[in-house]
Order: C-alpha cells, then sequence, then structure tokens
C-alpha cells in the first residue's frame, strides 16, 4: 500500500514537472517569437570579409598612430579593446589636444544610418574622411598623403585598389577603414537565444527582456542593434542635467542646425555590447549600467524602477555582449600604445 501511494506521489509530481515545464517552454517560445519581431540577429564577420585587401588596409590605418599630425593619435586611440571598441574616458582628445563627445564602440557602427552622436556623418567612410582634419589634426585632408606614404602605405593602397592609378587618396582612407569597421561585428548570447538556443540566456536575462519591452525601452532600442537609429531628445519627461550630474550641459543637434525644436536631441544609442563600454551618455557623466537605466527609465519614459526592475533590465543588456572580434587589433608591424592616462585593463 505504501509503495503503491509513493508510485502515485512520484507520478503526480513527475507529471506536474513535465507540465510546468512545458508551460516554461511555451513562454520562451511567446516571448521568443515577439522578441524576433522587434529586434533580429547579427553575424560574425567571414574569412573572407577580414582579408579583403580593403579590410586589411583598414586595420592597418585604424590602429597606426603614425597617421596624425602629432604622430601620437590613431583611430584606435579612442576606441579601445578594453571597453569594447568604445572609449573608457568620458570626453575623448584628439590630436589637438581638444576634447571631443564621448566616443561611442566602433562595433556594428556601420550599420547605423548615421555615426556619432548626432548622427552628423552619413557612413563610415564619410566619418573617416572628416576625421583626416578632426582626430588626426591635420589642416586639409591632402596632408596625410605624405604621411602615408613615409610609413609605407603606397603598396598597400595599391593591393586594396588595384584599378585606379593613382588609388591613395582620402576617399579610399575612408573607404578602407569603413571595410575593416564593417567586419567588426559580435554577435552574443541574446542572438544564439533568438536562433533556438534555450541555454543561451539566463532565466533573469530572459525577465529582463520581457521587462525591457513592456517597460518601453524597445520603442527606441529596437532593431538587430536594439537601438542607434533614431535621433530623440534626451529628457523628454525630465531635464537629463539633475539626474546625470552633467558637468556642461550640451544642446546636442541643435549645435548643428540652429533650430530650437533640435534642442537636446541625440542619436539613440544602441545597446550591443553596452555592459562592456562605460561611462554612458554624450558626456560620460554616469559610469554605472544600472544608475544609466534608472535615468532613462525616468527622463524618457516617466518612470521610477525598483531594484529588481532594473537588475532584470541589467541582465537582458548583458545578454547583448559578445566576443571581441579577432581582427580588433594592430596588425605585425604597426605601432599603437594607448593614450596618456588609460590604463590597460
Amino acid at each position: 500500500m505504501t509503495n503503491g501511494i509513493s508510485r502515485y506521489i512520484l507520478g503526480s509530481l513527475a507529471g506536474l514537472a513535465f507540465a510546468t515545464s512545458a508551460v516554461a517552454s511555451k513562454a520562451d517560445n511567446e516571448l521568443r517569437e515577439t522578441a524576433k519581431g522587434l529586434f533580429g540577429t547579427v553575424t560574425a564577420a567571414t574569412a573572407a570579409e577580414v582579408s579583403d585587401p580593403k579590410a586589411a588596409l583598414g586595420q592597418a590605418l585604424f590602429w597606426d598612430i603614425r597617421l596624425s599630425s602629432n604622430g601620437k593619435v590613431a583611430c584606435a586611440s579612442c576606441h579601445f579593446q578594453e571597453n569594447w571598441g568604445s572609449d573608457s574616458r568620458p570626453r575623448s582628445i584628439d590630436a589637438r589636444g581638444r576634447k571631443t563627445l564621448q566616443s561611442q564602440t566602433v562595433f556594428h557602427s556601420q550599420d547605423t544610418p548615421g555615426l556619432r552622436w548626432l548622427a552628423d556623418r552619413a557612413s563610415g567612410a564619410a566619418q573617416a574622411i572628416g576625421s583626416i582634419t578632426g582626430s588626426m589634426g591635420f589642416a586639409k585632408r591632402e596632408d596625410i598623403l605624405p604621411v602615408l606614404a613615409e610609413h609605407g602605405y603606397t603598396d598597400l593602397f595599391k593591393k586594396a585598389f588595384p584599378d585606379e592609378q593613382a588609388p591613395m587618396t582620402p576617399d579610399n582612407y575612408g573607404k578602407a577603414l569603413e571595410a575593416y569597421q564593417k567586419t567588426l561585428r559580435t554577435p552574443a548570447p541574446f542572438d544564439s537565444w533568438l536562433d533556438g538556443d534555450d541555454k543561451a540566456m539566463t532565466e533573469l536575462q530572459k525577465k529582463g527582456l520581457k521587462r525591457f519591452m513592456e517597460t518601453g525601452c524597445v520603442g527606441c532600442h529596437n532593431g538587430p542593434l536594439v537601438g542607434g537609429t533614431m535621433m530623440q531628445r534626451f529628457g523628454v519627461v525630465e531635464n537629463y542635467w539633475p539626474h546625470t550630474g552633467s558637468p556642461d550641459i550640451d544642446s546636442g543637434l541643435m549645435r548643428n542646425t540652429g533650430k530650437e525644436e533640435d534642442r537636446f536631441f541625440f542619436r539613440v544609442p544602441m545597446l550591443r555590447n553596452i555592459a562592456k563600454t562605460e561611462p554612458y551618455f554624450h558626456d560620460g557623466s554616469v559610469a554605472d549600467l544600472k544608475r544609466a537605466t534608472e535615468i532613462m527609465a525616468k527622463v524618457q519614459l516617466g518612470q521610477t524602477l525598483d531594484d529588481e526592475a532594473l537588475n532584470e533590465l541589467v541582465a537582458f543588456q548583458e545578454s547583448l555582449t559578445g566576443k571581441i572580434p579577432a581582427n580588433f587589433a594592430p596588425p605585425a608591424g604597426i605601432p599603437f600604445e594607448l593614450p596618456e592616462g588609460v590604463e590597460k585593463k
């Protein structure tokens, strides 16, 4: 009799566990289908993309500190391995010693419709060409050409652009850097989960995804990059600076357009690798992701979130962290040093 009761209880428990698992699986599938409609996956660069002569040239150009007016600044001087392609400083510093807005990650940057915080560069090539007289510190774009020749880039440009008689130009400099940066893609656990791997995300991360959608974050942070595709006012409900403690109040897009309606508009950052790219916001005013998430909920959505909600949202954002691409490093023979005051992690 006792054995029969035990078998009955064990059988009931097994049935209950199976039913619970089935319910959980159904909920996960429903969450996944909803997420697929709002986001999307990214894939790593192929070997062919990485080895393309334009990308190979661009990799050298990206890391070579000799190719600036002071011989100390490269593209990589504002986009560190240690910060998943972003700058760990609140403000980046160019070859003339000028401070710029906080440098966002270069990973996936070429997949956005406009680069930088004000989306004022239409493409990666345009950004790279503009940087010659910007971050690189030259007076004119053509001033970089003798520097390139001096450091042995003539043959690399010929290889990358074989059909051109005089391929070493500012335009091709931009095209090569764009080709390289297009390879800097970082698929993450979130992508694996969207593709059907149930174990790729933790339960807390899945709760965070659900919370992310229900809270309204997805209104701006959507698509495969989880943001990065629109301009939005920073401080829809409340002014941002009382919460961020920003030392300066930046007028945002209005600086470029002169239009009052563009005041405090910035490009919505993508959240790919966001857990590794602190500090946050255009002025690098907040170093902690949980605090940044709390501020965004308050000033953009008018919501005050408790610790449970914030922990879930942070966990989801951590599921967007991918591996640093193997080619995000200086090629052999190319000199690079982190800027003064920045320590290797």
